[in-house]
């Protein structure tokens, strides 16, 4: 299924009461001053949205960044916002994509069965000449009630285990990054797992929106990824992984995994293997 829908779907369903629509910008990692993405939703969004902040929703228990929280801490936040399981949620973000993809996979992991993402963002949005509105939007607190998908997330033990099997993993992180001649932004070594495979998020967009499935299947086979094999994506943080695994659902494939701690976890392990490009 491919969750990407047009600025002119959107806003032909802007009233309908089973929509919710989510702005869930972050900041750029690594980017001074931080960018305030709240501040821009503020100033300007898409009639009826609110603010869907990940780190805010995410799990305050750990140091790693992004991680899921429970499913009850989610249920709770998810309620407080106006949230339901039945709710067809679309999500955006205010520029390039980035982030949007993980609140999608959020989402999905947490049981929603119908998140979609607005292509091309709010960027689209206007350019298509549809109008905004600026200030806080609330919705009335509803019921949510989120079942995690163990399936759909691997942890350490889980990744190690892949790597020994020879198993399929696309790591998003730039191919600097990747080879060990650039840094991290966070400070950890870079590098990369070994038989990762190098799957730059920026390769899958072009002018702020996903390339079409052509286009993603022509990338995955050039770096001879079979999407009908089990793949486990990856990323800095978990954040941009969810880019490769929206990439790829939509380029047809049918077993995909996110490595939720992803390198800020992998590279901090005593017994992980950094392998570096020479």
């Amino acid at each position: 299924m491919n969750p990407l829908v047009e600025p002119a779907w959107l806003a032909g369903h802007l009233q309908d009461p089973g929509i919710v629509i989510l702005d869930a910008t972050l900041p750029p990692v690594g980017v001074t001053p931080a960018v305030d993405t709240r501040t821009r939703y503020l100033a300007k969004h898409i009639p009826g949205a609110i603010f869907f902040d990940i780190n805010e929703h995410s799990d305050h228990n750990t140091p790693l960044p992004h991680m899921l929280p429970t499913p009850e801490v989610f249920s709770q936040s998810m309620s407080a916002l106006g949230i339901t399981n039945t709710a067809t949620i679309v999500v955006y973000e205010q520029q390039a994509v980035f982030s949007a993809p993980r609140a999608w996979w959020m989402l999905r992991t947490f049981g929603v069965p119908n998140v979609l993402i607005l292509n091309g963002g709010l960027n689209a949005w206007i350019a298509a000449g549809l109008p905004v509105e600026s200030g806080e939007l609330q919705r009335p607190a509803a019921s949510f009630h989120a079942k995690l998908d163990h399936a759909a997330v691997r942890d350490f033990s889980q990744i190690q285990n892949l790597i020994t099997e020879h198993a399929q993993i696309l790591d998003a992180r730039s191919a600097g990054r990747f080879a060990g001649t650039a840094p991290e932004p966070r400070p950890i070594p870079s590098g990369h797992m070994p038989g990762a495979i190098n799957t730059p998020y920026t390769d899958l967009v072009v002018e702020d929106r996903l390339k079409s499935p052509e286009q993603l299947r022509s990338v995955f086979l050039e770096k001879k990824v079979n999407l009908h094999q089990p793949i486990t994506t990856t990323c800095g943080s978990g954040v941009t992984a969810a880019v490769v695994s929206l990439a790829l659902e939509i380029a047809g494939a049918k077993e995909v995994t996110l490595y939720d701690g992803s390198w800020s976890e992998y590279a901090q392990r005593h017994e992980a293997i950094i392998e570096k490009t020479r």
